[in-house]
């Protein structure tokens, strides 16, 4: 069994491959660009990749290809239609990233809602020093207990988001673009309802056609103007330059983002220089990311793999 990784580095430096080369010849690289797939797999069994399209283009020589291990919850770099064809199994993990991912999105709603950046700045440019009282208040912020929280997509993330935003004493309400998700203990509202009865609007939804730029300049009009807006599950879900322009006429009071149209970002992204830019938060696709959370989706890529050689399926995708 030969087995290549091709993105090792997307599962952080600290991870180890060890267990991997008990099940068979193992390469490991730390990047791979895509002109250099079909020559690094070409005699592969299996390939254990992330981002990196696998389509007829990429696999068409590697003769003896049987697997594909993604090292993602999406699938949107698998080219079903050919891998189906050729016989070619395909995994991927999901669940292993729920609670960090929820732990990110009230990270990045606190930051905002309290002005923290701009606290934090305050004190330690010296100002704090020269203050005359004990206590400088000048960025008004508001309790999260009494909010409404609106969730799009209540799959296992919105969900977790959903449990915290009560404990905080948050009214919560979502909405499901794919309609999957029906859940009793949530009130479910339409989406022009949700966005304009929210005080925060987090997204948790997969990216589909019907998703792609659903957060564009129309949706952000519709939100209360000292609403916050969160966006931690597919950068193309929100259109940014309507965000841009949303933010700087006053739209929404502020947004975090922690995954954008173009990773990385494009040095043109309407949102870079954005003159507001105390208002917006933006992270480098870092909500999955925790030590926790990659150990465990490494442990789940070794699982699937095993199961594979040991001729049993483990959460195989047929999409």
């Amino acid at each position: 069994m030969r087995i290549v990784f091709l993105e090792a580095e997307t599962l952080g430096d600290d991870m180890r491959f060890d267990r991997f080369f008990e099940l068979g010849e193992v390469e490991v690289y730390g990047k791979t660009d895509v002109s250099m797939v079909a020559e690094r797999i070409a005699q592969a069994d299996a390939v254990i990749a992330n981002k990196l399209p696998m389509n007829e283009s990429t696999l068409k020589d590697a003769k003896f290809l049987k697997y594909i291990g993604v090292t993602a919850t999406g699938t949107n770099n698998i080219d079903f239609d050919y891998a189906r064809k050729r016989g070619i199994m395909v995994t991927n993990v999901a669940g292993y990233s729920t609670d960090v991912v929820a732990q990110h999105t009230f990270a990045m709603v606190l930051y905002l809602l309290e002005h923290l950046r701009y606290y934090d700045d305050y004190v330690k440019s010296g100002d704090y020093c020269k203050c005359k009282s004990f206590c400088h208040m000048d960025r008004r912020f508001s309790e999260l207990a009494g909010k409404t929280w609106g969730i799009i997509g209540l799959g296992a993330i919105g969900k977790r988001v959903a449990q915290i935003a009560q404990v905080f004493g948050c009214r919560v309400i979502y909405c499901s673009p794919s309609g999957r998700n029906q859940n009793t203990e949530y009130k479910q509202v339409d989406f022009d309802t949700l966005l304009e009865t929210s005080d925060i609007v987090s997204v948790h939804t997969p990216l589909s056609e019907k998703t792609h730029h659903m957060m564009d300049y129309d949706a952000f009009c519709k939100m209360k103007e000292r609403a916050i807006f969160i966006n931690v599950a597919r950068g193309p879900i929100v259109d940014e330059k309507d965000l841009a322009k949303a933010i700087h006429k006053g739209k929404i009071a502020a947004a975090g983002l922690d995954v954008l149209e173009q990773e990385p970002m494009d040095k043109d992204c309407p949102l870079r220089k954005l003159e507001e830019s105390d208002r917006l938060l933006i992270t480098p696709h870092i909500a999955w990311a925790a030590v926790e959370a990659r150990t465990r989706l490494l442990d789940e890529v070794w699982l699937n793999l095993n199961a594979y050689i040991q001729g049993e399926e483990r959460n195989v995708c047929r999409k």
